[in-house]
């Protein structure tokens, strides 16, 4: 079985932390952001990934075994920033502010590079089950469960549930407007609260009246 069809990603040889040796690693992911971003999947190739950071072959395989451990190290980049986003966003906030501040970070990371961030969500889907990507996926859980708890908010019979039915209303929504090529973020925005605000406040009510006929 080659790399491409495996569960897991090959992950990076070593990782450093600080130095020269981390600003060349730093220097290879964004390379492979670039050239994904003007070429497609078809345009990588770790010849093609050293020659755009500056750095040779021989350097970029002192780090990563090939393309999908390049591929793997840019997706735990850009999640990574995304989780400091949202949870910098929910923090300190009551529910609504939170909520608000949450759907936003969403909607920027897809819009701030949006090329990259509909690559990288084909990737993601690919290897749903690579452990970076369901990392992130029970993080982004935890952090909505945490909000949707908030006393401001709709309350929901099954609040892990809700937490997953609203990561998944946000991130189809703001996919699917990356896919269209959209660009107003604060429209997207507001299409997301409504949407998600039509699913908490329909499953409060529901559980409302479910427990009045009891």
């Amino acid at each position: 079985m080659d790399e491409t069809t495996t569960l897991q990603r090959p992950r990076p040889r070593k990782i450093p932390r600080q130095g020269r040796s981390a600003e060349t690693v730093r220097a290879i992911v964004e390379a492979t952001a670039r050239i994904l971003e003007q070429g497609g999947h078809g345009a990588l190739t770790t010849n093609a990934v050293a020659e755009r950071a500056g750095v040779s072959i021989g350097s970029l395989y002192q780090y990563f075994p090939g393309k999908e451990a390049l591929i793997g190290a840019l997706i735990v980049r850009e999640t990574s920033l995304l989780i400091t986003e949202c949870e910098a966003a929910v923090a300190g906030a009551n529910g609504r502010a939170a909520l608000k501040r949450l759907i936003g970070s969403a909607v920027n990371h897809q819009l701030r590079r949006p090329a990259l961030a509909r690559l990288l969500d084909l990737e993601e889907a690919r290897l749903p089950f690579d452990a970076d990507t369901q990392r992130v996926t029970r993080r982004l859980h935890s952090i909505l469960f945490s909000v949707l708890s908030r006393a401001d908010l709709p309350q929901q019979p099954d609040p892990a549930l809700a937490s997953q039915d609203v990561l998944a209303i946000i991130k189809g929504m703001v996919d699917a407007a990356g896919e269209r090529g959209e660009h107003d973020r604060d429209a997207l925005g507001s299409r997301v609260e409504r949407a998600v605000y039509g699913y908490l406040d329909n499953a409060a009510e529901r559980f409302d009246n479910h427990a009045a006929d009891g």
